[in-house]
């Protein structure tokens, strides 16, 4: 259980917090720290992030905010998340993301900063984040979807298939989920296969053209968590979550 890295020009870094990879806040650090580890060793010369079981990733977990007193998990989880997505942004060479199953909260944050995406034909992508008093990530759900429908997304909390992220260009493939951590290490190998000077300016260079400051956006969203937490917004939603409501 927890982040696991296996090292080499074709990094893979697979997420593992079962039973459906709601990420505790130090599981966020870790998966910084390794994307970090992985982009800072020369021979990387790409990223395949993945998850184990049924979903990506289903985003923080709300239970351990719950059962913590006062706001400290709140607080780790929310700089977590900063600092995980902002670590596949910032990793020094292409990040593909290996989606299968329900891609959720903080998964949007990881898929929408990275390179690409590889989904599986039963991946799902939503912002829950309303209906838990929270908000957050829709800076990088904007990168997947059209303005309208990402408002439709945050308002409602539906989510869309991979299917249809495929029929807008934000997803590169859909495969069966039995084939779909190859996909993911066969455009991987593609990019590995280029020369990997050229390949990191590439990736420095299309962040430096990035029309929106990811990292500054998505910290802007998490001051309005902050608000509702404060006025007890938050904290009603989270505990009508752990209680089944």
């Amino acid at each position: 259980m927890g982040v696991h890295l296996d090292p080499g020009p074709i990094a893979e870094i697979v997420i593992d917090f079962p039973p459906v990879n709601a990420v505790p806040a130090a599981g966020w650090l870790a998966l910084a720290d390794a994307l970090t580890e992985a982009g800072a060793d020369p021979g990387t010369r790409a990223v395949v992030l993945a998850a184990e079981g049924r979903g990506f990733c289903a985003g923080v977990d709300i239970k351990e905010m719950q059962r913590t007193p006062g706001h400290d998990a709140l607080l780790a989880a929310n700089r977590g998340c900063a600092a995980a997505f902002a670590a596949v942004y910032d990793c020094p060479v292409p990040v593909i993301a290996a989606v299968q199953g329900f891609c959720l909260g903080g998964g949007v944050g990881l898929a929408g900063n990275a390179d690409l995406i590889v989904a599986a034909d039963d991946a799902t992508f939503g912002l829950p984040e309303v209906d838990r008093g929270a908000l957050g990530a829709a800076t990088h759900l904007a990168r997947l979807v059209p303005q309208q429908l990402l408002r439709t997304m945050v308002y409602t909390c539906r989510t869309v298939t991979a299917a249809q992220l495929h029929g807008l260009g934000t997803v590169l493939e859909v495969v069966a989920p039995a084939k779909l951590r190859g996909a993911a290490r066969a455009v991987a190998e593609e990019i590995a296969a280029k020369d990997p000077t050229v390949i990191r300016r590439a990736k420095e260079s299309l962040n430096g053209i990035d029309p929106v400051d990811v990292k500054r956006s998505y910290r802007f969203e998490q001051g309005f968590t902050y608000e509702l937490n404060l006025a007890g917004a938050g904290d009603r939603a989270r505990q009508a979550f752990v209680d089944g409501r």
